[in-house]
């Protein structure tokens, strides 16, 4: 086994871990990681499905009780009901546009300048969310409206641009919508597990064929370092947002665009 193959699945999925969650955009940075690490071959699509999938669990694993509980409701409690019927509707119009556009978003966007523009754009747009931003009440993710739930889901459908961040997105469309901070945070954590699902699963089916038994311990790091890198991400990030804005998210985003498009053009 190349080492060297195995030192960039560690720092991929690092990267993956670290970003997913965060406003910044995963795939942008792992795009832009790969770039710089060499890794873009085909095995390395079917990689990042794996560490995505390892980031994912993280977020399964921290809210395990709230998943349990609207499980066991699913049938029979409201509150249940609602937040799983909130979460099919900020699923289905990036789902939909997903389908549609997938091969041509993949074909022509994604590459280190787009990434580098849209990390630039979004982040400017963050800022400006932000600035003029008026949070009059705290919520939680169960008291969320199908109003508020369409708007996230709509915003999310822009983050199918490599570098604009599923995250950022999200929150950002959370905040339009009238959630607090931490409201706007935590939705988008849930919303991410069958978005990611989907997402994940379409790309497997589509690059069965280049799945290959040596790739096992690759994916296997990567999966591993990206599950533990995001588990703690998200205790720290939940806890900042409680308390402080994204805008400093905002100028990490248009610095590193800035160096990516220099770097990259």
């Amino acid at each position: 086994m190349d080492l060297y193959l195995l030192w960039v699945a560690f720092i991929l999925g690092i990267v993956e871990g670290v970003t997913e969650f965060i406003p910044v955009s995963s795939t942008g940075h792992l795009i832009l990681a790969a770039e710089l690490l060499h890794f873009n071959d085909d095995s390395s699509k079917v990689f990042e499905i794996f560490i995505q999938l390892g980031a994912i669990l993280a977020v399964i694993v921290e809210y395990k009780n709230k998943l349990i509980l609207t499980f066991k409701g699913a049938l029979h409690e409201k509150v249940s009901q609602n937040f799983i019927l909130h979460l099919f509707i900020a699923f289905l119009p990036a789902a939909i546009m997903g389908l549609l556009f997938h091969k041509l978003i993949k074909f022509y966007l994604f590459n280190p300048i787009i990434v580098g523009i849209s990390l630039i754009i979004g982040g400017f747009i963050m800022i400006l969310i932000e600035k003029k931003l008026t949070i009059k009440t705290k919520t939680n993710v169960d008291q969320i409206t199908k109003k508020q739930a369409l708007i996230v889901g709509f915003a999310q459908c822009f983050a199918l641009i490599p570098g604009v961040s599923r995250s950022a997105s999200t929150i950002m469309g959370g905040l339009i919508s009238g959630l607090d901070r931490k409201t706007a945070t935590e939705f988008s954590f849930f919303l991410a597990i069958p978005i990611i699902f989907a997402a994940s699963l379409f790309d497997l089916a589509s690059n069965f064929s280049v799945l290959n038994i040596q790739h096992v311990p690759i994916f296997f790091i990567g999966f591993i370092t990206a599950f533990i890198s995001a588990f703690l991400i998200i205790k720290v990030f939940i806890r900042y947002v409680a308390n402080h804005d994204f805008v400093m998210f905002g100028w990490y985003r248009i610095v590193v665009g800035l160096i990516a498009v220099i770097y990259f053009f």
